[in-house]
């Protein structure tokens, strides 16, 4: 298949020079060839997004949640978009009635929920900086957060207000106002107070400013609407400020990318809003339904409850993170593997069916339409027959889980790229494309894209398979880092921002990330390891849900820390005669010897050199986890973290290879 099928060349690539290395040719999607689209008219902010959509579809639903009846969950429960409006123009007025001017700084702490969004959408108002705190960094970053971006409100869910109150004092040189979105016991009022922070139910604080009506200010394109906190794998966490200009340029472009291959948002589609809005993924996604007039129906906050807001809400759009969708994975191998021998057999012979025809090109609707009938629409009623599109961010999916959902829940299944810098989605897979499987498809018509040679690495912008760190260009990019002018100066060379991610271009224009340029380390005899390809290599093997390698400049071999699958594992168990529950196998030495094995067999098929085997494993049944601090909130491993942790079992690996 030919590159320029979705891509063309803007630019051709340079060679080195003096001190810097070779880039590869500047790409963009083929549906921006002519140009990148431009934002409608009128449409210069975030608030401008509502604002028009709320014209346009007043009595469209707008934020739904799931009513209690007699403590149980009914039926969700819908305020149009006029409805929300008139709540955001209350909610606005208070923020502004206690004094707080365009410029100044509300945060944003808990769940998602309509809350959320409505003090979201009057900070977009008054153009404030809307400033997530995050749900999962604890106390300390809350805090950090709090003092560093001096946020003088904070919006915060019923349940989160003890863990706000424990930033105190120190936050409370800033923080002066807090709004629970439900009630505030006059405990946590006096509490509060003591720091001389005051305290607001929602419903108190919405009156506040009921006899107010203040003007909104004239907002920029250029003004900044969000800073938006990134956990990092090391260090504090960074504010990335986000422009009005970067997120209507990114809707701009997804609008273009949906409407070239036909699976345009309309009025009719409905989102679920679980994933955290803390993070830009859900953020812009969200925006995207808005400027839509589509439906946003919340989750209950439970995991375990997902898939029961999923059959109440039938969404249209499915959004996750690979985590959420390795679950679904298992959850349906195991439904599988106990419908007995007759349900297996035509299970596996459908889905050998529907994949042989799609790969031969057929589109996944005209695959094997009996087949979807009889077989895979259960699976399609499981996450509410409405999905059309699933779409994988945050980090990367296992190719043989995205084939399978591919073939499986009747939808699209798209992987993405994108970051916090780049306002999320840069790169996303093209519908019914199954050659991108494992890759994240071209870029969106919003950016271009190129590839910079890591000499160090042993990877060249200008081969004739290009592969190199990942440089993106365009008006989704960031305005800087918060305060942090060198780390700005760091990533941004002559308008280039540098990901850090080390891509590989495809023959079809998609792009593989393969690669992080600053996880590399030395082995004693002087090789470097690129250990982020390594751990997606391992990684494909199934009897494995995550692997963190390790090595140092002091050994000459890798050892490795896995999350083995539980089924996996009791199934070795039982077909050669070792007994225990999971745990006690996880420290059985057989056990260990197994996955040794495993991970010499692919490292064989994918020809991996001899220093990149894994000579020693250690087994925790406890998947690598945010408690722990051992992952971001994006599930990417924390190396230094993890070392920490995992030292002694370390240790004891080296020893017994000595």
């Amino acid at each position: 298949m030919a590159k320029d099928k979705y891509i063309v060349e803007v630019e051709p690539g340079k060679p080195a020079e003096e001190g810097k290395p070779s880039t590869g040719p500047v790409y963009r999607s083929i549906f921006a060839k002519d140009g990148f689209p431009a934002p409608i008219p009128g449409l210069d902010s975030c608030w401008d997004i509502f604002r028009l959509s709320v014209e346009k579809y007043p009595n469209n639903k707008m934020l739904g949640r799931r009513e209690l009846v007699n403590g149980k969950p009914g039926k969700y429960l819908w305020m149009t978009y006029r409805e929300v409006y008139n709540i955001v123009v209350k909610v606005g007025n208070s923020i502004r009635s206690i004094g707080i001017e365009q410029g100044g700084r509300c945060g944003i702490y808990g769940a998602n929920s309509p809350e959320w969004i409505m003090s979201m959408e009057a900070c977009n108002a008054h153009g404030l900086y809307c400033v997530p705190l995050y749900d999962t960094l604890g106390a300390g970053a809350i805090e950090f957060i709090i003092c560093h971006a001096e946020v003088a409100l904070a919006f915060v869910e019923e349940k989160k207000i003890s863990e706000l109150l424990k930033t105190f004092p120190g936050a409370a040189s800033y923080l002066k106002t807090i709004v629970s979105f439900g009630k505030a016991t006059p405990q946590q009022k006096e509490e509060a107070e003591k720091y001389g922070v005051t305290m607001y139910s929602w419903d108190e604080f919405l009156s506040l400013g009921s006899n107010e009506d203040f003007e909104l200010p004239v907002k920029k394109k250029s003004d900044i609407c969000t800073i938006m906190y990134t956990s990092g794998t090391t260090g504090d966490p960074k504010g990335v400020l986000i422009s009005n200009n970067s997120i209507v340029t990114l809707i701009a472009g997804v609008k273009r990318l949906l409407e070239s291959v036909n699976e345009s948002l309309t009025i009719n589609d409905v989102y679920l809003s679980y994933l955290p809005l803390a993070h830009i993924f859900d953020r812009v996604i969200e925006e995207c339904f808005i400027n839509h007039g589509a439906s946003i129906g919340f989750w209950r906050g439970d995991v375990k409850l997902l898939t029961e807001d999923i059959a109440e809400l039938k969404p249209t759009i499915f959004c996750a993170v690979p985590r959420v969708l390795d679950r679904i994975y298992s959850g349906l191998q195991q439904r599988i593997s106990a419908g007995g021998f007759i349900k297996k057999t035509m299970f596996n012979l459908a889905y050998s069916l529907k994949l042989r025809h799609m790969k031969k090109g057929h589109k996944h609707s005209e695959a094997a339409p009996l087949c979807d009938k009889v077989v895979f629409s259960k699976v399609k009623q499981g996450l509410g027959g409405n999905v059309r599109l699933i779409l994988s961010g945050a980090a990367p999916l296992a190719s043989h889980v995205e084939e399978y959902l591919r073939v499986v829940t009747c939808s699209y299944v798209l992987q993405g790229y994108g970051l916090t810098e780049t306002c999320a989605g840069t790169f996303v897979s093209i519908p019914d494309e199954l050659n991108m499987l494992g890759t994240v498809g071209p870029p969106v018509p919003n950016v271009d894209v190129c590839l910079e040679s890591v000499p160090e690495m042993g990877y060249d912008a200008l081969s004739s398979q290009p592969r190199g760190e990942v440089c993106v260009r365009g008006d989704t990019l960031f305005s800087g880092y918060y305060k942090r002018e060198d780390l700005t100066k760091e990533v941004f060379v002559d308008g280039w921002f540098h990901t850090g991610d080390v891509g590989e271009w495809q023959a079809d224009g998609s792009l593989k990330i393969i690669d992080r340029k600053k996880n590399i380390f030395k082995l004693s005899q002087g090789e470097y390891v690129a250990v982020e390809n390594l751990e997606n290599i391992y990684g494909l093997v199934s009897a494995i849900d995550s692997i963190w390698v390790y090595g140092n400049s002091f050994e000459s071999c890798l050892v490795a820390v896995i999350n083995p699958n539980k089924q996996a594992v009791e199934e070795w168990a039982a077909q050669n005669g070792e007994s225990g529950d999971f745990e006690t196998l996880c420290q059985n030495p057989k056990v260990k010897q197994y996955f040794v094995g495993e991970l010499a067999r692919i490292g064989k098929e994918k020809k991996l050199k001899g220093f990149e085997f894994i000579k020693a494993v250690h087994l925790d049944p406890v998947p690598f986890d945010l408690e722990r601090d051992l992952i971001t909130p994006t599930f990417k491993i924390k190396r230094p973290q993890m070392l920490k942790y995992y030292q002694n079992a370390v240790d004891d690996m080296y020893k017994s290879l000595k």
